[in-house]
């Protein structure tokens, strides 16, 4: 793949990644009330989710990927209603000082991740997003190795998104030495995961 089309097609993934949706406000809700590990973990299950849509792609299965609407509705709803659960939990939770919070259990992390995985899956704009992206920089032809230079590209894309997110939120959570703001935190980010979650079931349901 040519290095001018390879570095179009991260400056258009780039700005597809960081525009605001429930992926990014779930980032970083979960670094505010669990801590980055929380928040990485759910962007990692959020590239694992792009990576196997785009071998899809590179395989020319997109199209049937996209009309796999009951599969694709289970995994959405799947991780909408786990979105919800989570954000009740927060909005409930007792004031607790970050620095006195235990870290979440590797277990933990993995549903964190799976979860994140099951709603890209169940995107039914995912592959449509891919049909109309990677014709305007592969041609017919798509390698093994071009599969390999827009991973990476990928990952390393969704590095600076999801790290930055992360981080933004990690300096908030800083701020967070009063069970009161720990309280409206709690809240605040238990509402975005919440809403996130009902986005979600929204987005599917006007599709």
């Amino acid at each position: 793949m040519e290095p001018h089309a390879l570095l179009a097609f991260a400056l258009a993934f780039f700005v597809f990644a960081a525009s605001p949706g429930p992926d990014n406000m779930t980032i970083m809700a979960r670094t505010v009330s669990n801590g980055a590990a929380s928040g990485i973990a759910y962007g990692t299950g959020t590239v694992i989710g792009i990576l196997i849509y785009l071998a899809l792609a590179a395989f020319g299965l997109s199209l049937i990927a996209s009309e796999m609407g009951f599969l694709m509705t289970l995994l959405r709803y799947g991780g909408a209603a786990y979105l919800i659960y989570m954000g009740f939990r927060l909005w409930t939770a007792p004031p607790v000082i970050p620095d006195a919070t235990v870290t979440e259990r590797g277990r933990d992390l993995v549903s964190v991740c799976l979860t994140a995985v099951a709603l890209n899956l169940g995107n039914p704009k995912m592959p449509l997003f891919y049909l109309a992206l990677l014709p305007n920089f592969v041609g017919a032809d798509f390698s093994t190795g071009t599969y390999l230079s827009l991973a990476a590209t990928i990952v390393a894309v969704e590095v600076i998104v999801i790290g930055g997110h992360v981080w933004i939120a990690g300096r908030a959570r800083r701020l967070l030495r009063t069970p009161g703001i720990v309280k409206a935190v709690n809240r605040g980010a238990g509402a975005v995961l919440a809403l996130a979650g009902v986005a979600v079931i929204a987005t599917r349901r006007a599709a």
